[in-house]
């Protein structure tokens, strides 16, 4: 059974699905500013080892519905997205994979629906303790102003900067040498313009250029809304305070990913322990950076099959 692509709906938005394989279902959930492409390598070698492999456009992502809404982006939004994609696709439960934004999909899927959800795998972005408060308004309490997640909250800026050249934008995300998590005043998310830098070797021509049909196409509208909902988010899990994910887990990351380093990162992957007591494994894989399942998929792919066969079938 090759990768094909449908449109599925689900929870009041049509939603596009990559599929490949049959077994057992794992949903693949990427992050920002990505597509279901982003799991090419990953989806051909576990629909080869007997899974069944979803990989869908989140909402607000290429073909999926990007409702207007800004508050139509919450995480319980999300969650519902894959809860109702796993019925949709005629099953009851799955294992849940998700990269970046699609890590704390995948996290809080496990934490809400453990009925449906069974195992759970993060790449790059770990679990993380709900806090004391509010994240943007704990940072600014911590005399932080221009961290990244800060700089996207009003519509409309980072659409500009973003969409005024989409090939610049992607490539400069994807692997620029100059961004910065904390964003100066006047320089916007991506800095000032430079040479551009040559495409790495796990990177194609034709897979920017996948990328930039994608975002030319929907904007940055419905990625960035996202983060727009960070602060509703810690409202809206205050039912799961100190809850801690109890099924099967794996992490994977980059040692060179900003995100593990950066002032959330390196207490939540202090903290992945306690907050997921069954873990099996946390790889850092040497030499590798954000966009890990992209840049180094042999090693994501031999730790996920790993993982997931393992698992009780």
């Amino acid at each position: 059974m090759s990768a094909a692509d449908r449109l599925v709906p689900v929870n009041a938005i049509d939603m596009l699905v990559a599929e490949e394989g049959r077994g057992p279902l794992v949903i693949l959930c990427h992050g920002w500013p990505e597509l279901s492409y982003s799991w090419r390598h990953q989806m051909p070698a576990l629909a080869a080892a007997g899974f069944r492999v979803a990989a869908p456009d989140m909402r607000g992502f290429g073909r999926t519905s990007a409702p207007l809404d800004v508050g139509a982006y919450s995480i319980l939004d999300m969650v519902g997205d894959v809860v109702a994609l796993v019925a949709a696709l005629g099953e009851e439960q799955a294992v849940i994979v998700g990269h970046d934004w699609g890590a704390q999909v995948a996290w809080h899927c496990a934490l809400f629906r453990p009925d449906v959800f069974t195992a759970v795998a993060g790449l790059s972005v770990p679990p993380g303790r709900r806090g004391s408060g509010p994240p943007l308004e704990m940072l600014k309490a911590q005399g932080i102003g221009n961290f990244y997640w800060h700089y996207f909250q009003e519509p409309g800026i980072a659409e500009r900067e973003f969409e005024s050249d989409v090939d610049r934008t992607m490539r400069e995300v994807l692997f620029g040498r100059g961004l910065s998590l904390m964003v100066d005043p006047g320089r916007g998310f991506l800095g000032a313009a430079g040479r551009p830098e040559p495409l790495p070797a796990w990177l194609r021509e034709e897979d920017i250029a996948h990328f930039v049909e994608a975002f030319r196409r929907t904007g940055f509208r419905g990625g960035l809304n996202w983060y727009r909902n960070i602060d509703r988010n810690w409202q809206l899990t205050a039912p799961w305070q100190d809850a801690r994910i109890l099924q099967p887990a794996l992490f994977i990351a980059g040692a060179r990913d900003a995100v593990i380093r950066g002032p959330i990162g390196e207490k939540r992957l202090r903290d992945m322990d306690a907050v997921v007591p069954r873990l099996s494994k946390k790889l850092i894989i040497e030499g590798a950076g954000h966009w890990i399942q992209q840049e180094r998929p042999a090693d994501v792919n031999a730790a996920l099959l790993e993982f997931l066969q393992q698992l009780p079938r």
